[in-house]
């Protein structure tokens, strides 16, 4: 049963809706070429027996005019991902460039999240950070034992070691070298599990499709590729939709229903409002502050969760 309720969440958030290529070749694409991921990602938390997630966001939106701002793909599922998961005793925390900081906290205080979790800020590109890595880089300040690091829409490298947006523009200096984080992970003993969440090409975690697949699907993919891979991927339609569907899998992995709160369609056009007005975040292809995300109007965005609340029930409902 729950196979098929996994199963049925990778189709609700498969939908290239933005039509960015993401399954330009029906047999060949990002959408198939980790298949099994979301699942698997899934289990991983599900099956930890104190699962600690470190959750990485935020991907400055560049038009060329300062200052620059975040968009609303990512936040919005970072704190998804808290307010699901933390009530299940899995302990979830944020990490952010100080430019994204500001908004996640304004969600934080929304959500009623604000001690819940901590955030923590990315250093700068010429800080120390080998040093940074080995000591003190953990977001919890109790210095707990994580279990996995996340990537949810946030810009990677290519092999050149620049960070490009959709469009092929360079952004590396208005962005803090997260990738780090998921390299040093992988060297670790024992390793943290990994997973990224992306729906371009361009994120980290996208290293673990093949570049010729990229290429093949994805506009500009020779340019804007991402060569950081993660554990497990979660492609989807739209970043944050991963975000749900990763929180509803674990949660129907640990015989749990969420609550109807979180599927509450108002109360996440609400909560993207305040975020957006007082953050401020931007839609990542407008860049415009409006309640949007990825070029869609609310209404068509949040059709995936909607049809999560669907399938799932919650708790009191």
């Amino acid at each position: 049963m729950s196979d098929a309720l996994l199963d049925k969440l990778r189709e609700i958030i498969q939908q290239d809706v933005g039509n960015r290529g993401l399954a330009r070749d029906p047999v060949d694409n990002l959408f198939t070429a980790c298949r099994d991921d979301l699942a698997d990602a899934c289990r991983s938390i599900a099956e930890a027996p104190h699962a600690a997630l470190a959750v990485v966001t935020g991907f400055p939106i560049v038009t060329g005019d300062l200052p620059f701002y975040n968009e609303t793909d990512g936040p919005l599922g970072a704190l998804f991902l808290a307010r699901a998961l933390i009530p299940l005793g899995i302990k979830v925390a944020l990490i952010c460039d100080p430019s994204c900081r500001r908004p996640l906290e304004i969600g934080f205080d929304a959500c009623e999240l604000r001690g819940a979790t901590d955030v923590a800020t990315l250093p700068a590109r010429n800080h120390a950070w080998a040093a940074f890595l080995d000591r003190d880089w953990s977001p919890y300040r109790t210095k707990i034992p994580m279990t996995h690091l996340i990537a949810l829409e946030r810009v990677g490298p290519g092999p050149d070691d620049r960070c490009r947006n959709m469009r092929g523009r360079d952004i590396t200096d208005e962005t803090n070298p997260a990738h780090l984080l998921f390299e040093h992970a992988a060297r670790r003993t024992p390793p943290l599990c990994t997973i990224g969440i992306g729906d371009g090409g361009n994120e980290i975690g996208m290293g673990k499709i093949p570049l010729d697949t990229i290429c093949r699907n994805i506009p500009n993919g020779e340019i804007i590729a991402c060569r950081v891979p993660t554990d497990r991927l979660i492609v989807a339609g739209v970043s944050n939709w991963g975000a749900y569907a990763l929180a509803a899998g674990v949660a129907i992995l640990r015989g749990r229903r969420l609550p109807s709160a979180l599927f509450d369609i108002e109360r996440e056009r609400e909560l993207l409002r305040v975020m957006v007005e007082e953050g401020p975040l931007v839609d990542g292809i407008t860049t415009r502050p409006t309640v949007s995300v990825d070029g869609l109007s609310f209404e068509d965005y949040i059709q995936p969760l909607r049809r999560m609340g669907e399938l799932l029930g919650s708790e009191d409902g």
